[in-house]
């Protein structure tokens, strides 16, 4: 039976224990925490689809600093980030393809009929949820808006 996201990372944890790693230690305690933060804050217990939520937050934000490390010049910082983003891009799903995702898109729009801009928000919250941790959304929101148009 395959392990949940939480389950996934209190063994992943584990193990960089045993091996010593460090920075992939503090990485997935992170995330952890970011996870256990959220429950408390919603008195709930997280699916896998809102611990992926956390984990593309978190990936997301390091993007960000990342490129603003870039900007600046502090190039040690931003591969800092960047090798945060790579522990972290292992708890989400395979990425789909530019040809799976257009399909994607292309049936999404099929679903609403005569689909014109005014759609594209019930359309991307659609999608959103169908594509969770398997495209970046900010690439799906321009492909959509280039169909509606």
């Amino acid at each position: 039976m395959p392990l949940n996201l939480k389950e996934q990372l209190a063994d992943d944890m584990k193990s960089a224990m045993r091996a010593r790693d460090k920075e992939r230690l503090s990485v997935i305690r992170q995330a952890q925490a970011a996870v256990k933060q959220r429950e408390v804050d919603e008195s709930t217990t997280l699916d896998d689809a809102e611990v992926l939520a956390v984990i593309e937050k978190m990936i997301k934000q390091r993007r960000d600093a990342e490129t603003q490390y870039r900007d600046a010049g502090r190039d040690e910082l931003a591969d800092a980030e960047n090798a945060e983003i790579h522990v972290l891009e292992h708890y989400l799903p395979a990425r789909l393809t530019d040809a799976d995702l257009d399909a994607v898109i292309d049936r999404a729009v099929a679903d609403h009929e005569g689909a014109s801009m005014r759609d594209m928000g019930k359309i991307m919250g659609q999608l959103k949820t169908e594509l969770a941790g398997q495209a970046d959304m900010s690439d799906v929101s321009a492909r959509l808006k280039a169909r509606l148009q």
